[in-house]
């Protein structure tokens, strides 16, 4: 693939005509982690955000969060591989952080393999610390989570550092 692509990248909210896509993302991505159901079962919650990256027509990137109490818990984020090493997934992350902080949620936590070691590099990256492992967490494998949490998504400077990122990420896909 040419690292240089003339086609900006959108982002944007999954709706129901992207489904189909989103599934075939995830098992190309994860060995598909939820069903079609499940993702629809995100769409209909009012406690869900699930947001696309495209490119034209093509979905190459999508994550979603819950909505608890005061908490955005980072359950999927997605990059297709042919697209993966541009900042994509940095451009993601911004924009699920961003939604999260325009919801009023203060702070946000995910699970990941302790052996994911580049997800780790881009959620450290932004501020992410460990605050537990979930030993055996991963059913297929048995492997440990890492529970990671960021912590104000509210204060005056988060926005500031929202927008650093974001201008790092488009450096890294020009």
């Amino acid at each position: 693939m040419n690292s240089s692509i003339a086609v900006p990248f959108v982002l944007h909210a999954i709706a129901p005509e992207h489904l189909n896509a989103v599934v075939t993302l995830d098992r190309l991505c994860f060995g598909q982690l939820w069903s079609l159901e499940a993702y629809q079962r995100e769409l209909d919650s009012p406690n869900s955000e699930l947001l696309g990256l495209s490119l034209g027509e093509e979905l190459v990137g999508f994550g979603c969060y819950w909505a608890i109490v005061e908490e955005a818990h980072l359950t999927i984020l997605a990059i297709h591989p042919q697209y993966q090493h541009q900042g994509l997934g940095q451009t993601l992350l911004c924009a699920l952080l961003d939604s999260a902080r325009h919801r009023g949620l203060e702070r946000a936590t995910l699970e990941v393999k302790a052996s994911n070691h580049r997800a780790l590099g881009l959620y450290q990256k932004f501020g992410f610390l460990t605050a537990g492992r979930r030993r055996n967490y991963y059913q297929e494998t048995g492997e440990d989570a890492l529970v990671l949490w960021l912590k104000g998504l509210q204060s005056p400077q988060f926005p500031e550092q929202l927008s650093q990122w974001q201008q790092q990420s488009i450096n890294l896909n020009p």
